[in-house]
């Protein structure tokens, strides 16, 4: 029924995965985002329901993110809504965790939420200071195994690769097994508010490589746990080198809504249209990502990708 539906958007050019950004306000204050400059008075203006807008383009994905989505006292009836809109999707939430306690998860996943991600870059203080909650770390290593205790069983780390975290990448893969988890790569990019501090490129380019070479090991011996493909992770080095030259597919297979109902193709793209009145994307000539959003839209449906999914 998803190949079935999948086709079926394919065939009309509509978007499969849709991310609704509730919100972008944040209690955060990562280095590589300025989401948490936001205005608090920005909420008066935050849609009330993106049911509508889910009914519309009726995706098989969709993800709730933001800003911090938690941060929404509402989120559980706006994932609800949205639930009850679509017949046949699966839907994400993205999270820093910070305020994901476990009666908070139960009824996200009561109203509909089939997976939690939770952004993990280090297992240790560095995650705190990175994304400045103090006690982040531990934080999320108590709610995530009450929550599998409870019977939520689809919890996703995810985890940016940077040119100072390539030495946690399996360390973060071992503890995702060890609790029952999987682990979902994307590459750190100046883009959002051009901090280049993290970028990977000259020096790092040979430990990039064998970082990425350990991972694609790790995914040939144990299926599952981590949930990137095998394609978007060996591209990876190639856009890090500035050898990637394909066209961006952003707002072809994904497309962004952002808290006032706008469209945009990419999250550090500014808004096109009202999502009323939606009008199809081209490919657009930019590199200035790699995230996993635009990496895995355009990865080709290998065994290898069958394999992650039934593992």
């Amino acid at each position: 029924m998803f190949i079935g539906k999948w086709a079926w958007l394919t065939a009309r050019r509509m978007p499969v995965l849709v991310h609704f950004e509730v919100t972008m306000r944040c209690n955060a204050r990562c280095g590589f985002c300025d989401y948490w400059k936001t205005d608090p008075s920005a909420r008066a203006t935050e849609l009330r329901s993106f049911a509508d807008a889910a009914r519309f383009f009726n995706p098989i994905l969709v993800t709730f993110t933001g800003g911090e989505p938690t941060l929404r006292r509402d989120l559980e009836e706006l994932v609800a809504a949205v639930n009850g809109a679509i017949g046949l999707k699966y839907i994400m939430l993205i999270t820093h965790g910070g305020m994901l306690t476990l009666e908070r998860a139960r009824s996200l996943w009561d109203a509909g939420v089939n997976q939690f991600n939770i952004s993990l870059d280090y297992l240790d203080e560095r995650h705190d200071r990175a994304r400045g909650i103090p006690g982040l770390v531990d934080r999320i290593f108590r709610t995530v195994p009450a929550m599998r205790a409870a019977g939520i069983d689809s919890i996703r780390f995810n985890t940016v690769i940077k040119d100072d975290n390539l030495d946690q990448l399996l360390p973060i893969v071992h503890r995702a097994a060890e609790l029952g988890c999987g682990v979902n790569f994307s590459v750190y990019t100046d883009a959002k508010n051009g901090n280049r501090d993290h970028l990977l490129g000259g020096s790092r380019q040979r430990e990039l490589a064998e970082a990425i070479a350990g991972l694609l090991a790790y995914k040939r011996r144990r299926r599952g746990v981590i949930t990137s493909s095998d394609e978007y992770l060996a591209q990876i080095p190639r856009w890090a080198s500035g050898a990637l030259a394909e066209p961006c597919e952003a707002g072809l297979r994904t497309i962004h809504v952002d808290p006032m109902g706008k469209v945009k193709r990419c999250p550090d793209f500014p808004t096109d249209f009202d999502w009323r009145d939606f009008r199809r994307y081209q490919p657009v000539n930019c590199n200035a990502c790699y995230y996993a959003c635009r990496g895995e839209a355009q990865a080709p449906l290998r065994l290898s990708r069958v394999r992650d999914v039934l593992a």
